[in-house]
């Protein structure tokens, strides 16, 4: 969004729309009113296999998923990093997270079945993640799982601290992958190779120079500062737009998940919600995600 280039490039009048979370971003390309999108393959598999007409035609990032409590709950360093007793702590206790059929709903409710937990946790979602962090702090949620903008999030309203770290939920975990209406992916291929090259450009800058893109970001949305948005980044840097062999294998076991749990009705395949003909010409080289 505060790439100048992309606008120049393109000669179009982009129109940006922003999204508290996947799902409602599946409905609108249902609907014909988004052409492009970033979202978590969790509610695209979801949106698929209710026929909605897209495919990932690039990564983005990995491992985006967070825990955030007071500090009344253990740590996942404190607990020898054991899920099991991380989750089992909040028996009892009800965990917001952002709309079902998110990526961080799904992974949450893994694990709660995972570790017989689904009769013992209330879970609560939220359409704006923002409102985990308030209402953590009113005492009405024990927990929050999301994005890591939530532990940022919630560190400036009230004395919190990350339970689990991005890294411990569920490796490789595609948080949001590049999408396309099949229409243009079809009719207007070039859009599509032109728009993956800058995305490549701005992943680069994301590893490499978190500082400036943390000050493109905090420019194009004023709300957030400079300090804020790095330490996000901070938080979970793993940015690139391969489709790594990890990110897809991670995207199929979610794939068995939500069948398991009951959210969608076939297995879908990976022809299903993949197409590889962009990427493997604007990202040849090995991916970046582990780097």
């Amino acid at each position: 969004m505060g790439n100048k280039d992309l606008t120049n490039d393109f000669n179009l009048d982009i129109r940006w729309k922003l999204f508290g979370t996947g799902p409602a971003m599946v409905k609108a390309f249902q609907n014909k009113k988004l052409d492009i999108g970033y979202m978590g393959l969790p509610p695209a598999i979801i949106g698929i296999d209710k026929g909605a007409p897209i495919k990932c035609v690039a990564g983005g990032h990995v491992e985006g998923t967070i825990m955030v409590a007071n500090k009344a709950y253990k740590t996942m360093a404190y607990l020898n990093n054991d899920l099991s007793e991380a989750f089992s702590q909040f028996k009892g206790h009800p965990i917001g997270v952002p709309s079902k059929g998110s990526i961080h709903d799904v992974i949450l409710n893994f694990y709660l079945k995972k570790y017989n937990l689904l009769d013992d946790v209330e879970v609560k979602h939220y359409k704006q993640a923002e409102f985990i962090a308030t209402d953590i702090q009113k005492g009405i949620l024990d927990g929050g799982v999301g994005t890591p903008a939530l532990a940022v999030f919630a560190s400036t309203i009230f004395d919190s601290q990350l339970i689990i770290p991005p890294e411990v939920l569920w490796k490789d975990n595609p948080s949001y992958g590049i999408f396309f209406h099949e229409d243009i992916i079809d009719k207007e291929p070039e859009v599509v190779f032109k728009f993956l090259n800058h995305n490549k450009v701005a992943s680069l800058m994301l590893r490499e120079s978190p500082t400036k893109a943390a000050e493109i970001i905090s420019t194009t949305f004023d709300i957030l500062t400079q300090n804020y948005v790095s330490a996000v980044l901070e938080i979970s840097p793993k940015y690139c737009i391969a489709l790594s062999e990890g990110y897809v294998k991670s995207t199929m076991e979610f794939v068995r998940t939500l069948k398991d749990l009951g959210y969608i009705k076939k297995e879908l395949r990976i022809s299903d919600i993949f197409d590889f003909n962009f990427i493997q010409e604007v990202h040849p080289e090995s991916e970046h995600y582990s780097k």
